[in-house]
């Protein structure tokens, strides 16, 4: 006969009274997390109110406070709010944290003040990472990816954005006074109070925009958010424009863990050296390889990332405009390195003549003096009026530019593998995060946030790699 499997009576009474340590398995990752937060020294890891005071009411201890945010985080709870409640009605909670219920003003008090602890907690585990060999092969990829914040794009202002909410105000003035002259006119029609109720409000209004276009003026980068100051209107996907943050991360090819990571309000070209830097200190080592897309060329940027010992490998793209212009471009100008000299495509050569500097960089000029005797084909060389004769100009440094450019060329498989490591732990922590992504303002507690996603996300790759329990193992060994 055909049944169900039946509930246990609410009502019903055990001989022996159940332990919270029944509920939890020795597999569960709340373990993990436990056994990791141990083993900190968090009064040197820079927590606040690790020694108690002794006077006036007792307060929770950090190591509390931390299990339960890391908890959150990889369980996709960010909200200090939902942490209360999982506190009261969360079985593993209640098991982890020994049934203690902080309030949500204590909890998101908690993250405010111990910024600088929850990032080097996230520190310190990279580093317990690097004592167990995970990072042998030295290869890393680098990217930044936005983040939405806390900012919506109605509340984010540039010049342009502030001029045309002048000239739209400023035009529905001139209407509104155009029809109280009108109605002024005419005597039949005395209802006046409509147009000039929101004639006040557009008077009030055109003196906030002329304040604000001041605001925006004055500001080094041109721009304001009024909801979080910090927050930059930048390009995401499809080249829509977001009120976002640029997170900058370091990508081991191997296990995919996230070695370093920065939280910024500026584009990706010029990091590339400051994030090779951090990946260095990280693991305490100089001869890395960093791998990253073509937003990060910069020559400047890769001379010093190799001067600090690691090997770059960035595409560089061709943005000069010569095809458009209906002459030869650049790269069918051969360089020849013994004789240091171009040969043109009809075969001439164009010495190395003098050096300049353009901003900021030095580059040989090269051209020949004479002209050229290809009369068909001197069209496509040069756009100038005097018929002068091209230039070429080569940063001093540019071999190495063609050095990498050699080993991205028999290295095919780079820009794939990039991609492959570095877009998988973003598409991962936003996925966690939400459509909201980001649920606190300015930079430094921002950046606080993405340390907790981060160390998140990591803890959760070492627990596939090792398992639970080998990663608590390694954790005490």
């Amino acid at each position: 006969m055909a049944h169900h499997i039946l509930a246990q009576s609410r009502t019903q009474t055990t001989l022996f009274p159940e332990v919270l340590e029944d509920f939890v398995t020795e597999y569960n990752p709340v373990r993990v997390v436990d056994v990791f937060v141990e083993g900190l020294d968090l009064e040197a890891l820079g927590f606040e109110r690790v020694i108690a005071k002794g006077k006036g009411r007792p307060g929770y201890h950090p190591a509390v406070l931390l299990k339960l945010y890391i908890y959150g985080y990889l369980n996709r709870v960010q909200s200090s709010r939902r942490l209360e409640k999982e506190c009261h009605r969360n079985v593993e909670l209640m098991w982890l944290l020994g049934r203690l219920k902080p309030d949500f003003k204590t909890i998101a008090d908690f993250r405010k003040s111990n910024g600088k602890g929850i990032k080097s907690v996230c520190r310190r585990f990279v580093e317990m990472c690097r004592q167990m060999n995970m990072f042998c092969d030295s290869v890393f990829a680098i990217d930044g990816s936005k983040f939405k914040a806390v900012n919506n794009k109605s509340k984010n202002y540039t010049p342009s954005k502030v001029q045309s909410h002048i000239d739209r105000v400023e035009k529905s003035i001139e209407k509104y006074l155009s029809q109280m002259d009108a109605k002024d006119r005419d005597e039949k029609d005395t209802d006046t109070k409509l147009s000039a109720s929101k004639l006040a409000w557009l008077e009030a209004r055109l003196i906030e925009l002329k304040a604000l276009e001041k605001e925006v003026n004055e500001h080094p980068d041109k721009q304001v958010s009024q909801t979080d100051p910090d927050a930059r209107l930048m390009k995401t996907h499809h080249m829509d424009r977001q009120v976002c943050y640029n997170v900058q991360s370091a990508v081991d090819t191997k296990y995919h863990l996230i070695i370093s990571h920065e939280v910024t309000n500026t584009p990706d070209r010029g990091q590339l050296n400051r994030v090779t830097r951090q990946v260095q200190e990280a693991l305490n080592k100089t001869d890395i390889t960093v791998i990253a897309d073509k937003g990060y060329f910069s020559r400047n940027d890769i001379k010093e990332t190799q001067d600090l010992g690691a090997v770059a490998n960035i595409p560089q793209t061709d943005t000069s405009g010569s095809e458009k212009k209906g002459i030869f471009n650049k790269s069918l100008f051969k360089y020849d390195k013994d004789k240091d000299v171009y040969i043109c495509p009809a075969g001439e050569t164009l010495q190395n003549r003098f050096r300049s500097n353009e901003k900021g960089v030095e580059l040989d000029v090269y051209f020949n003096n004479a002209a050229c005797s290809y009369r068909e084909i001197r069209a496509k060389c040069s756009t100038s009026a005097k018929n002068e004769p091209r230039r070429m100009r080569r940063w001093i440094h540019e071999s190495i530019i063609d050095d990498m450019q050699k080993r991205l060329d028999n290295n095919p498989d780079i820009p794939v593998l990039r991609k492959q490591t570095v877009e998988h732990p973003f598409g991962t922590i936003k996925m966690w995060m939400g459509a909201t992504h980001f649920v606190t303002k300015r930079l430094e507690s921002v950046g606080t946030e993405m340390s907790l996603s981060v160390l998140a996300y990591n803890l959760k790759r070492m627990m596939s790699i090792m398992g639970t329990t080998g990663l608590m193992e390694a954790m005490m060994a």
